[in-house]
């Protein structure tokens, strides 16, 4: 890449030139992370307000995170039939209905219909988003794009508890009108801002080279991508078990709760203060060497745990975990749609968030269960799973892939996007 390609990736001049649609979507996303109360206060919600059992909210809980994955699938799906713009209305609007709906079923067996449904259509907005940024953006700033997008989920959701525990304060009812308004403020910015789909599929398809549609076959057919998938579930089961096996492991060395909480805060702070300055450097690099030294950091860091030493190891552990997170974290999401065609962009983007969902999902269940089998020797099957998404990673990720979709992906021109698309 030139100098001149490289002076116009920078942090402030990729904010400053981004397509208003694309600043529209940042600021949509902020907005709705703002009001994420759901998933964080469920379990607490039915087991004290509505009178369930642990037991029973645990399975909501899960049952919310089963219909998250789906709804991800379902999402890129929709993205490519019928647009970004289009998908995200439709999952903002019906997430509002079905929240607001939680608080007034009467049943258990409505609750966990309702809660499915919520966390099925909550997500469709995902690949539509990610997709929308990939198409409005040129391809050399398409990492930081995606590092922005991140800080704006990753401010909105660090904020989002604390907003929740006081309208809790108030009322459980309070609560639940607050996520509806935060989602239907996202759907607002949608109808106003963001481009309606430039040409039908039909006319897409008569110009692009034949591609199956209506399903996700076409993806699995590209078996290098299918490789990016298995990384991309590897990448969030181990991720997962710092909140799932680390508070067990400091537990057991004798750490009280709050040094736990201040690895988790220390991760935090470095994410939101620094992945922005991290991308600024990695951006321009092949994204398969990017995420390969993504997962050495991310299993060096994992397998540090296992290592005698005291608060020392496990500090020195989540720094370099932590500097996994923000060196690949930005590419891994944005390669779906650099390897994608245009007429599969959809299902690209949500078959890789599908799998970090289900690792996400399946990580903490296992990382547990091989804790209380092994002990500490977790940390080193976790340093192993990522050595082989490093392996899965240089197949999956070749060059050529993305050199060869390149021009299925052209960028649509601003001008035209907000001459043809505003609602």
């Amino acid at each position: 890449m030139s100098s001149v390609e490289e002076q116009g990736t920078g942090i402030w001049q990729t904010i400053r030139e981004a397509p208003g649609p694309v600043k529209a979507l940042l600021v949509g996303v902020f907005v709705n992370k703002l009001g994420w109360f759901l998933q964080v206060f469920l379990v607490l919600f039915l087991t004290t307000s509505k009178g369930f059992t642990p037991v029973q909210a645990g399975t909501a809980l899960g049952v919310y995170g089963g219909g998250s994955v789906i709804g991800l699938i379902i999402g890129g799906s929709l993205t490519d039939k019928i647009g970004p713009r289009a998908a995200v209305m439709i999952s903002m609007f019906g997430m509002a209905g079905f929240v607001l709906a939680i608080a007034y079923v009467p049943s258990y067996a409505a609750v966990i219909v309702v809660v499915a449904l919520a966390g099925a259509v909550g997500q469709f907005y995902r690949p539509a988003s990610a997709a929308l940024l990939t198409e409005l953006t040129p391809q050399n700033r398409q990492v930081m794009t995606f590092a922005i997008y991140r800080l704006a989920m990753n401010l909105g959701t660090t904020a989002a508890p604390l907003i929740g525990a006081a309208l809790v304060a108030v009322s459980w009812n309070l609560l639940f009108i607050g996520e509806a308004v935060a989602a239907l403020a996202y759907a607002a910015v949608a109808i106003v801002a963001l481009p309606r789909r430039t040409k039908p599929a039909s006319e897409a398809s008569a110009a692009e080279p034949q591609q199956p549609k209506g399903s996700y076959v076409a993806v699995l057919r590209d078996h290098k991508y299918v490789l990016f998938l298995v990384c991309m579930f590897i990448n969030a089961a181990i991720y997962m078990q710092y909140l799932a096996v680390l508070p067990l492991h400091m537990n057991a060395e004798g750490f009280s709760t709050w040094w736990y909480s201040a690895m988790v805060a220390l991760n935090g702070f470095i994410v939101i203060t620094c992945e922005l300055l991290v991308t600024k450097v990695v951006q321009n690099k092949p994204a398969r060497t990017v995420a390969m030294v993504g997962f050495v950091l991310l299993g060096g860091g994992l397998a540090f745990y296992a290592l005698p030493g005291g608060l020392a190891i496990f500090v020195i552990g989540t720094l370099l975990w932590t500097l996994a997170e923000i060196v690949g974290g930005p590419t891994m999401f944005a390669y779906p749609g650099m390897a994608a065609p245009k007429p599969l962009l959809g299902r690209y983007v949500g078959g890789a968030h599908a799998m970090f969902g289900l690792g996400s999902a399946l990580g903490p269940f296992l990382g547990v269960w091989v804790w209380n089998s092994t002990g500490t020797q977790v940390w080193l099957w976790c340093g192993v799973l990522a050595a082989i998404g490093l392996v899965l990673a240089y197949f999956g990720m070749a060059p050529a892939r993305t050199e060869e979709t390149t021009e299925l992906a052209p960028i649509t021109e601003v001008a035209e996007v907000a001459e043809g698309g505003k609602a």
